[in-house]
């Protein structure tokens, strides 16, 4: 069936399957049904159908000592509107030719495919992934790299986005990668919904570093950086030059940019960035400002909100609005600040 987006832009085919095999990764699996599984009558009656398809013949045994009971095999794969790889039993492990048939069948049908974690070996072989961006989790960046050099592989992101191919990092990024899918097809207020059931943030940016060498600074260094960050977040308009960020901490430069990138993953100018495109996009969800209004509120002018919207989204402020937005009697009218 194809996919088409219907109204409101989701997709006309809301069946979501996600694939079960023999060394089923438990944790991953969980985060599809949990994410696209659960009834959630407040949702209303057009919200995912959700359905597990057998790779192989049983008994699938999954991490654990559980075993799972799949609602069918790989005939479920056709009738998808998105197809899950909840991870794969190991980066040398074989993928079933039939799998392979049906997905590549099933995609060119208009399917979308996602993965999370080592899923990503699964839409690998099946060619899914050739000449397009991917991620997987940090300790399997190599591997997938030299089976699939064809493959553009970003190391230090949560989750890419190619439209009917998406792919996460670790079993966690499954989350933020599933609830990126749900804002895709249903807007911002049902993946926050979704996310306050899960008690998880309702967004981090597919672009956020996966693996932070030092989250948590130590004691003395978390007194001198927090006040910083909520200072930068707090006045998002004003240039945050590294010279004066220092000064505030009590640093020298050299040693607060090692200290910020060890603390957050990023650079202070990647971390503003990425700070500002998350505040330009709330404005854009719950208000009827400007794009110009919303740009210099961030620390942006409209040409650069534009760019970096481009680069990072692959769209524009005014179409991100248009499918995001709320409706116009539902918009927040007060002031940006």
């Amino acid at each position: 069936m194809p996919n088409r987006p219907g109204p409101a832009g989701r997709p006309e085919n809301l069946k979501v399957v996600a694939l079960a095999y023999d060394g089923l990764c438990t944790f991953e699996f969980g985060v599809a049904v949990e994410l696209f599984g659960l009834p959630r009558p407040e949702m209303g009656p057009d919200w995912y159908a959700f359905a597990t398809a057998a790779v192989e013949p049983g008994p699938l045994r999954g991490l654990g000592g559980v075993q799972v009971v799949a609602d069918g095999g790989l005939e479920l794969v056709e009738q998808a509107g998105t197809i899950i790889a909840p991870g794969w039993r190991g980066a040398d492990s074989p993928v079933p030719r039939p799998l392979i048939a049906a997905l590549r069948a099933a995609h060119a049908s208009g399917a979308r495919v996602m993965s999370i974690c080592s899923g990503v070996f699964v839409l690998a072989a099946a060619g899914l992934l050739a000449g397009r961006r991917a991620t997987t989790h940090w300790r399997y960046v190599d591997k997938l790299r030299a089976l699939h050099p064809d493959i553009d592989v970003r190391p230090d992101v949560l989750y890419v986005d190619e439209g009917d191919v998406m792919t996460s990092a670790g079993s966690a990024a499954g989350l933020d990668l599933g609830l990126h899918l749900v804002r895709r097809d249903f807007g911002p207020e049902a993946a926050n919904t979704v996310a306050r059931r899960l008690v998880i943030p309702p967004h981090r940016d597919g672009g956020q570093a996966q693996f932070i060498q030092r989250p948590v600074p130590v004691a003395h260094e978390a007194s001198r950086l927090s006040p910083i960050l909520d200072r930068m977040r707090a006045d998002l308009a004003r240039e945050h030059t590294v010279k004066a960020l220092a000064e505030a901490a009590g640093m020298s430069p050299r040693t607060f940019l090692r200290r910020f990138e060890a603390a957050t993953g990023a650079t202070p100018a990647r971390w503003l960035l990425a700070e500002r495109l998350a505040r330009a996009r709330d404005l854009l969800e719950t208000t009827s400002a400007g794009v110009e209004q919303i740009a210099q509120a961030v620390g942006f002018g409209a040409p650069a909100l534009r760019h970096h919207f481009r680069k990072a989204l692959a769209t524009t402020p005014q179409a991100y609005r248009a499918r995001f937005g709320k409706s116009p009697g539902a918009i927040d009218t007060r002031s940006l600040a």
